[in-house]
C-alpha cells in the first residue's frame, strides 16, 4: 500500500488524536499564557498573547515560601508511597505469577475489586482508622492508604509481567542455587524493570494529583501539599485570575516533566506486560 493509501486509511485515527490533543493542550496553552498577562489583558484577550508579557505572576510565585514547602511535601509524599505501593505489590504480584496454591486466584479476585472500591466511599471510616492510630496531621496518614489504594493496578499489571517471564529461567537460576528471594531480586527485578517504571509513574503521578485524602489528614498549612495549596491559593487570590493560573500552571510542571520523560518507559511497560506470554 501507497503512503497516500496509508495516510487515507487511518484519517479517522488522525483526526480523533487531532481532537483528542486540542482538547489537552489547549486549557494547558490557555493556563500557561495566562500567567503572561494581567486581569485586563484576560478580560480583552483571552486567547491571545500576552501583550505585553508579563512575568510578575510567576515570579511572586516562585518567590513564595509556601509554595515551595508544599512541593517539597507532594515530593516526599509522592517517592515515599511509591516505594511501597511498588516493593509491596512486586512482592505479592511474584507469588500471584509464579506459585500456585489453593485459593490463589479468589485472593488475586479480591485485591482486583480493591479497583471498583471508590475512595470517596472510604473516607468516613478511614479518617476514624488513622485518628484512632494517631496518623493524622502527620505524612504518614496520607502515605499508607495511597499506597493500600494503588495496590490493585500495580499487583494487576506487575502479575502480568512476571507471568510472562519464561520458567526456564527460574530453573536454571534454581539449578545454580538460588532460592525464591534471590531470584526474585537479582533475576526477576531487572528483567522487569520496564513494568516496574510503569507503575512507578502511575504511582508518582496518582500521589501527586491526590486532593482528598491530604485535605481530610492534614490540617497544618506547613504540610500541605499542592493540590491543596492551588484550592487554597485560588480562595486567597479568587479575584487575580492571572496569579492563580501562574500558581496552577507551576504546580502542574513537575508531574508534567516526570510524565513526559518516562513516557517511553510507561508505553513499553504497559505494551510488554499485555503481549508477552
Amino acid at each position: 500500500m501507497t503512503p497516500r493509501g496509508k495516510f487515507l486509511r487511518n484519517t479517522g485515527f488522525y483526526i480523533a488524536a487531532g481532537i483528542t490533543t486540542l482538547f489537552v493542550a489547549v486549557p494547558i496553552l490557555f493556563a500557561l499564557l495566562g500567567g503572561f498577562k494581567d486581569n485586563q489583558q484576560l478580560r480583552e484577550n483571552a486567547l491571545g498573547l500576552p501583550n505585553p508579557w508579563n512575568t510578575q505572576n510567576y515570579t511572586d510565585v516562585l518567590e513564595s515560601d509556601s509554595f515551595w514547602q508544599q512541593v517539597f511535601n507532594s515530593i516526599g509524599i509522592a517517592l515515599v508511597s511509591t516505594f511501597i505501593v511498588v516493593a509491596a505489590a512486586a512482592m505479592v504480584a511474584f507469588v500471584f505469577a509464579r506459585y500456585a496454591f489453593r485459593g490463589r486466584e479468589f485472593l488475586f479476585m479480591l485485591f482486583a475489586t480493591g479497583m471498583m472500591f471508590p475512595f470517596t466511599v472510604a473516607v468516613l471510616p478511614l479518617f476514624i482508622i488513622l485518628r484512632t492510630l494517631g496518623l493524622l496531621e502527620n505524612p504518614m496518614g496520607v502515605i499508607l492508604p495511597q499506597a493500600a489504594f494503588g495496590l490493585p493496578l500495580t499487583i494487576i499489571i506487575l502479575r502480568s509481567f512476571f507471568r510472562a517471564i519464561p520458567g526456564e529461567i527460574e530453573e536454571a537460576a534454581t539449578i545454580d542455587g538460588a532460592g525464591p528471594w534471590r531470584f526474585f531480586l537479582t533475576i526477576l527485578l531487572p528483567m522487569a524493570r520496564p513494568a516496574l517504571a510503569t507503575v512507578s509513574v502511575l504511582a508518582l503521578v496518582a500521589s501527586w494529583n491526590n486532593f482528598l485524602l491530604p485535605l481530610v489528614v492534614l490540617q497544618d498549612p506547613n504540610m500541605w501539599t499542592l493540590p491543596i495549596g492551588v484550592t487554597q491559593f485560588s480562595g486567597q487570590y479568587s479575584t487575580d485570575t492571572a496569579r492563580i493560573l501562574a500558581f496552577v500552571m507551576l504546580a502542574m510542571l513537575p508531574a508534567l516533566i516526570f510524565y513526559g520523560f518516562a513516557e517511553r518507559h510507561l508505553i513499553s511497560g504497559l505494551t510488554s506486560g499485555g503481549t508477552k506470554g
